[in-house]
């Protein structure tokens, strides 16, 4: 097991590579706006932005498991984002919009995948991956706020939103590049058996037989699928409802806001999913998802977004470390890259993929409210799923 400063290795390169998502989150939706297409068209494509994110995190996991070896694909993560994006503001035209977008997912994508996969192989299962992601969060808010309040290139058009997007993709292969070779390769002596003592079950909490662990599994993915779909209307949809229809400069804060909001959670998310396991937090996750979704559909003023914002802190300060712990535990370490491939593809890519195209047409048709309440409903049929289900997995449990 690697100490706690070899530990600390790793937050570097979580803390550049996530800079990149401090311009996307907020301002790439805007920006392929500001190129011209209309909400279906943008539904189609980041549609096709999130199904080109589940093959990649699949190539990506398989190149790297089979080398052993993940800085290389590390980098190539990178450069594939910074060579895309400003051929996507020049050269406007649907299929090669598609294409390119596509490209940059790939990479995008496979950045965090492969990230997650090492990270939590070298920090093994008493490693606190919660407190590494924390630096995560700092990067992203340091560089919303940086957009939000730059005097020069302002993120206020298609080119400059592109050109942040470029740099901060060039700046996140210098960590990469530092870290020692030892830390980026596979090494399962590093984890322990993941399935000895199953962690979804927590101290003293739901200990599942192991004919049960595919029930588990499936509940549990069920959870992450529907609240990754339901999350699709905030993520690409919601930076477009605060300029359209609230007509309010601020889209970087309000990201900002909810990112600050999902560091308390994430730095103590290894005690929480000791307490409680990983599938009940989850469920907790997906049933804020709804509330945030139910209060932006109901309530299309400043404070009830602002606090529609805080609930972040549970739909994913909670929901990624459970995720991530959720899916360690039925992935083994020599698996982890596929593992971490298809919790980023089958779990977030799949369902932000039809959630977008499915966003774009309710939007054209309906409008934002429309989608958001829509949305709220599919989050909060996961949440009861789960409490339908709990009796059964708690009592085949004892």
């Amino acid at each position: 097991m690697i100490n706690t400063g070899s530990e600390n290795r790793f937050i570097p390169v979580y803390l550049f590579s996530f800079c990149v998502y401090g311009v996307i989150a907020p301002y790439f939706p805007i920006m392929v706006r500001n190129l011209g297409y209309s909400p279906v068209w943008i539904g189609i494509l980041f549609g096709v932005y999130e199904g080109s994110g589940i093959a990649g995190p699949f190539a990506f996991g398989f190149w790297a498991d089979r080398k052993g070896k993940y800085r290389f694909p590390l980098i190539i993560s990178c450069v594939l984002p910074a060579l895309a994006t400003i051929p996507l503001v020049l050269l406007v035209h649907p299929v090669i919009s598609a294409v390119l977008m596509a490209l940059m997912a790939f990479g995008l994508k496979s950045t965090v995948s492969l990230m997650d996969a090492v990270t939590t192989i070298q920090i093994g299962q008493t490693g606190n991956y919660g407190k590494i992601r924390v630096w995560t969060t700092l990067g992203f808010v340091l560089t919303i706020l940086f957009l939000q309040w730059t005097p020069v290139i302002k993120p206020l058009n298609a080119f400059n939103v592109a050109f942040w997007i470029t740099i901060f993709s060039v700046v996140a292969i210098g960590p990469i590049s530092l870290l020692p070779g030892s830390f980026l390769r596979s090494n399962p002596e590093l984890n322990n058996a993941s399935l000895k003592r199953h962690p979804a079950t927590g101290n003293g909490q739901m200990k599942l037989d192991f004919s049960f662990i595919s029930l588990y599994f499936v509940i549990g993915f069920i959870i992450i699928f529907f609240s990754r779909f339901s999350m699709a209307a905030i993520y690409t949809f919601f930076p477009l409802y605060m300029t359209e229809i609230i007509q309010w400069n601020a889209v970087g804060l309000m990201f900002a806001i909810a990112s600050i909001t999902e560091i308390p959670f994430m730095f103590f998310s290894a005690s929480l999913i000791r307490r409680f396991g990983p599938l009940p937090l989850l469920a907790v996750s997906v049933l804020a998802v709804c509330a945030r979704l139910v209060i932006l559909a109901v309530f299309p003023y400043k404070p009830f977004i602002i606090a529609a914002q805080l609930l972040h802190s549970l739909c994913f300060g909670i929901f990624h470390p459970a995720a991530i712990s959720f899916i360690s535990g039925v992935f083994p370490p020599e698996k982890r890259g596929m593992g971490m491939s298809v919790y980023l593809s089958l779990g977030v890519g799949l369902p932000a993929l039809l959630g977008n195209i499915a966003g774009g047409a309710i939007t054209e048709v309906f409008g934002y409210r429309f989608l958001f309440a829509i949305y709220a409903a599919i989050a909060g049929t996961a949440a009861f799923l789960y409490w339908v289900l709990r009796s059964r997995l708690t009592t085949h449990g004892k």
